[in-house]
């Protein structure tokens, strides 16, 4: 049994970012922002085909430096225009203090990555600005250590905090990551906290974001974060486990 203390709180139901139609919370596009053109294109598509929440990285935080880095300032200028043309919330995240103010100005839903989470001078700033939060688990995290890297966002004064299941690090090596399938009714039991799963980092592979997606809302996760692109071949980050228009309409369909 996990000790924690958020089961006494008032936490409140993130109704404005869930799809009527689902009942659930749909995040959907982009790995990267690419150019002001793309971006639009997607996040119009995504949001009549029944997203909620359109995501793109300005700041991307990669394995190799030799990697996209992002559009950095240019990206959240980017998606802050879009965000105004389409009508439509976005979230992208903030790698470090540094980069935090521009994305919380800008940002609808502040996201805190995988190789972050247990940045706390980062959650505790992050908790600041008023606005959810989405706390991605650490790719090698027990679930302790990621319900207590909530909490000193918590500290902050801010209780709006979306856990994100987006896979964990283990022997498998079929999968990009293992998606802990049963980390989403724990924490939802734990917790109470809004639980949302990344099948796309979570497997890597494109043709398993359908079914891992309808697993992880089967197993009770409040919606789902999955990266689409007009045309994945071309994408500049994550173009394995990135899927097309038609496969988002597919998606749709299916939960």
């Amino acid at each position: 049994m996990i000790r924690n203390d958020f089961k006494k709180l008032n936490i409140k139901k993130l109704d404005n970012l869930y799809n009527e139609d689902k009942n659930k919370i749909i995040i959907a596009g982009p790995c990267s922002i690419e150019s002001e053109e793309l971006l639009l294109d997607i996040a119009e598509f995504v949001k009549k085909n029944g997203a909620t929440v359109l995501r793109g990285g300005a700041y991307k935080p990669r394995t190799s430096n030799r990697d996209f880095q992002g559009l950095k300032s240019e990206g959240l200028q980017i998606l802050d225009r879009v965000r105004k043309m389409v009508g439509i919330r976005v979230v992208t995240e903030a790698v470090d203090t540094e980069s935090l103010p521009e994305v919380a100005e800008v940002s609808d839903i502040i996201q805190i990555g995988s190789r972050n989470m247990q940045n706390f001078t980062l959650l505790r700033e992050a908790g600041k600005y008023g606005k959810p939060v989405i706390l991605k688990r650490g790719m090698a995290a027990t679930i302790y250590e990621w319900i207590r890297a909530a909490e000193y966002i918590y500290e902050s004064g801010n209780s709006d905090i979306i856990m994100c299941e987006r896979g964990i690090r283990t022997f498998n090596d079929y999968t990009r990551n293992t998606m802990d399938i049963a980390a989403i009714p724990i924490i939802k039991k734990e917790t109470g906290l809004t639980v949302i799963a990344d099948p796309s980092h979570g497997t890597g592979i494109r043709d398993l974001v359908i079914p891992m997606s309808c697993a992880s809302l089967a197993a009770g996760a409040d919606g789902i974060m999955v990266e689409v692109h007009k045309n994945p071949e071309e994408a500049l980050s994550d173009k394995e486990q990135t899927i097309d228009f038609r496969d988002f309409q597919e998606l749709m369909r299916k939960i």
